[in-house]
C-alpha cells in the first residue's frame, strides 16, 4: 500500500533538509511525499526548490500563511496513497516510526492510528511530552476532555503523527485552518464509529526558543474545537 506523507511547512529552514533526508532513508514503507509550504518567510522555499528536489514528489505553496489544518487539506487533494500520514516539518517526530505507524492499517487491525508521546516504548530526549509541567497538564486535559465527549480512550489526541486510511479520511469534511485541526479530525473520525488505535513513538520536543509554534491561544482554541465538533457539528 502506498502511503502519502503530508508535510505542512512554515519557516523551517533549519530543519527541512534534515527531516526530508530522514524520510528518504525509510525504505520499508512505500511512500510519496507531499510538502505544503505555508507561505514561509525565511529560506524554506529556496532550500526546497534548490537543494531538496529529489526528496519529495509534490510541492504546494499556499498564497498566504493559512495554518496547519488548511495545509493538510491542500495535501489531501494531491494524495494518491491508500494511506495518509501527517508529518511535522521539524525534528520533534522520528520518521523511523513509520513502519510501526502504518502496520496496524496494513494488517487491517485499524483504520486510523495515532502515535502517542505518552505510551511507554518510544525514545525521548525528555522524560515526558514536554519539559514544562503546564504543557503536560494541558495536553492531558485536552485529551481527556476529548475522550469524555467522543468515547475514545486516547492518551495523546494532539500528537502530530496521525495516520488514516485515505478512504476513511475522505468521508469527513475538514474545516479548521490552524492547530484545531487535531481535535476536529479526532471528533469527526469518532462520529464515524471508528476506534482510533495508538502506538508508542519517539519524541524529541522543542521549546519556543528552538522554534516550537504552538502557543497558549492554540490551547484555548482547542477547547472550543473539542466542544464544537463533538457536540454540535456534523461530519
Amino acid at each position: 500500500m502506498l502511503t502519502s506523507i503530508i508535510i505542512p511547512v512554515f519557516n523551517e529552514e533549519a530543519f527541512i533538509k534534515e527531516i526530508l533526508f530522514k524520510i528518504h532513508k525509510i525504505k520499508n514503507v512505500k511512500k510519496e511525499i507531499i510538502i505544503v509550504n505555508d507561505c514561509s518567510t525565511d529560506k524554506t522555499l529556496q532550500i526546497l526548490e534548490k537543494e531538496c528536489k529529489d526528496f519529495y514528489d509534490k510541492l504546494i505553496t499556499n498564497p498566504e500563511n493559512m495554518g496547519k489544518g488548511y495545509s493538510v487539506r491542500e495535501g489531501i487533494k494531491y494524495a494518491n496513497g491508500e494511506i495518509i500520514l501527517i508529518q511535522d516539518a521539524d525534528l520533534e517526530y522520528n520518521p523511523d516510526n513509520y513502519p510501526a505507524l502504518v502496520k496496524p492499517i496494513m494488517d487491517r487491525e485499524a483504520e486510523v492510528v495515532y502515535g502517542s508521546r505518552v505510551i511507554e516504548g518510544g525514545l525521548r530526549t525528555r522524560p515526558k511530552i514536554y519539559d514544562s509541567k503546564v504543557r503536560l497538564f494541558a495536553n492531558n486535559f485536552l485529551t481527556q476532555l476529548s475522550n469524555f465527549l467522543n468515547k475514545q480512550n486516547l492518551t495523546d489526541c494532539h500528537t502530530c503523527y496521525k495516520v488514516f486510511l485515505t478512504k476513511v479520511l475522505k468521508k469527513i469534511t475538514l474545516e479548521e485552518n490552524g492547530f484545531a485541526f487535531c481535535p476536529e479530525v479526532t471528533a469527526k473520525i469518532s462520529k464515524l464509529g471508528i476506534k482510533i488505535k495508538e502506538v508508542p513513538i519517539d519524541y524529541f520536543g522543542r521549546t519556543h526558543e528552538e522554534g516550537k509554534k504552538i502557543v497558549f491561544m492554540d490551547g484555548i482554541k482547542a477547547i472550543f474545537a473539542i466542544i464544537k465538533y463533538n457536540m454540535f457539528k456534523k461530519i
